[in-house]
């Protein structure tokens, strides 16, 4: 009888940790699907030539959040599966929708008007796109699109380009670098709490490790560089 009392208990435990993490798994992909179907939405509310302005910028962040979205549709059972996926259908749709009036427009647009606009890049930016990828990251250093799937090549091509291109920094280049390479991190903690897999994870402290030391050393030689040139 004893032991038919704690074959119970023992299954009561395991039943309850069951359900415990299917209802994490529905509660995660509800915040997902909600904040792809709030950032679509949102795009109604901004103006037309805005969002033609910052087409870039919305496909970036529409996509990591559809990534986002779809990655928790996996774990939910069935039954959950089949509504949640019909608000992310309903999501794609609507974005959809507003992805064909911004490209109409830019293809209709006459070609003088689209010659005559600015293209002049900040230094910044220029920086930003050499380190990540042109349009990757602009002045908000928003790292949204970065998940558990991409992060490792982000790393790789940030720490490649900055090798390929430390000699020719300056020392406010550098000081950009350290706040760009700080938002990355940032983004990390988060997306360890995702699923980073601890494979990805530790070959991403290998590149900091060389990284920054690295970084310091060729900082101090960018501002010696700079104290010379200045006298001379």
């Amino acid at each position: 009888m004893k032991k038919n009392v704690l074959k119970a208990g023992l299954f009561s435990m395991i039943l309850v940790g069951m359900v415990s993490c299917v209802s994490k798994e529905k509660e995660l992909a509800d915040k997902r699907i909600n904040e792809l179907e709030s950032f679509v939405d949102s795009l109604k509310m901004v103006t037309a030539e805005e969002r033609q302005a910052n087409w870039d910028d919305i496909v970036a962040d529409y996509e990591a959040k559809q990534i986002l979205a779809n990655e928790a549709l996996l774990n939910l059972e069935a039954t959950d599966k089949t509504t949640s996926q019909e608000k992310v259908n309903a999501s794609n749709a609507k974005y959809d929708e507003l992805k064909v009036t911004v490209i109409s427009k830019n293809e209709t647009e006459p070609a003088f008007v689209k010659n005559t606009k600015p293209q002049k890049l900040s230094a910044s930016q220029l920086l930003r796109d050499r380190l990540f990828g042109s349009g990757k990251i602009g002045s908000d250093m928003n790292f949204t699109w970065v998940n558990k799937t991409n992060i490792l090549s982000v790393y790789d091509t940030f720490f490649n380009s900055y090798k390929k291109n430390k000699a020719d920094f300056s020392r406010e280049d550098y000081d950009e670098i350290k706040l760009m390479f700080e938002a990355l991190d940032s983004r990390k903690n988060t997306v360890e709490k995702e699923g980073l897999s601890a494979e990805d994870n530790m070959k991403i402290s290998s590149i900091k490790v060389k990284f920054l030391p690295m970084y310091k050393v060729n900082r101090v030689g960018a501002k010696s560089r700079e104290n010379q040139e200045a006298k001379e």
